[in-house]
């Protein structure tokens, strides 16, 4: 959608030397594909979380990751 709420339906936004008339539609489409998104800390919290992760010998991801389920654990049980 538009900035406007208007429909993009149209072809009249795009730059006359885009061409998608001979573009195969779904061509690099997976089914299934499970995607991993990337997460931006902002750059105190990443400092901290790594050093952290350092001390205790894992990598960054895995110290993210628990944390935040312990936090989806303490959410879940304030429902």
């Amino acid at each position: 959608m538009g900035s406007r709420g208007e429909s993009m339906s149209s072809d009249d936004d795009l730059p006359a030397e885009i061409d998608f008339s001979s573009g195969t539609r779904g061509k690099f489409h997976r089914p299934n594909t499970r995607l991993n998104l990337p997460v931006y800390l902002e750059a105190d919290v990443q400092a901290y979380l790594t050093a952290l992760a350092a001390r205790k010998g894992i990598q960054l991801s895995d110290l993210a990751n628990d944390l935040l389920k312990k936090d989806i654990a303490i959410l879940e049980t304030g429902k």
